[in-house]
């Protein structure tokens, strides 16, 4: 069987069908969340979270949580969910009991999660990722 490694974009287009699942009251806030893919996490965010593995984080939310901003903050930079294609992909083939959609659904609400500041309860309403 001829498999081909999804490309950036697909990952993409897997992780916009998830933002577009949410329920409505957070997919607006969700959709104004710029939403990146790229083949690993770069150096500078490794270095700054001590990570010395570019196969060890899977997705980043970069940005202020919706809980802690403030009408007075001067915005630096568009919050920002970026997935990593590679260690997306080696973390799918070394679990083997999941589909890569699920995989990259399942990363893309925990980093939306950062965003909303939601509880492992919030979560759970969404992501059912035991069952």
């Amino acid at each position: 069987m001829d498999h081909i490694a999804p490309t950036c974009d697909e990952i993409e287009e897997i992780a916009r069908a998830t933002v577009n699942a949410l329920p409505p009251a957070f997919r607006a806030g969700a959709e104004a969340v710029a939403l990146r893919v790229v083949e690993f996490p770069p150096e500078d965010i490794l270095r700054d979270m001590e990570e010395s593995d570019p196969f060890a984080l899977t997705g980043l939310y970069d940005g202020v949580p919706l809980t802690m901003k403030s009408v007075m903050d001067v915005p630096m930079a568009p919050d920002t969910v970026l997935l990593f294609r590679r260690p997306l992909l080696d973390e799918w083939a070394e679990r083997g009991d999941v589909s890569f959609s699920a995989l990259v659904a399942h990363v893309t609400i925990h980093e939306f999660a950062h965003h909303f500041g939601w509880s492992d309860d919030d979560i759970a309403q969404i992501d059912r990722w035991w069952e």
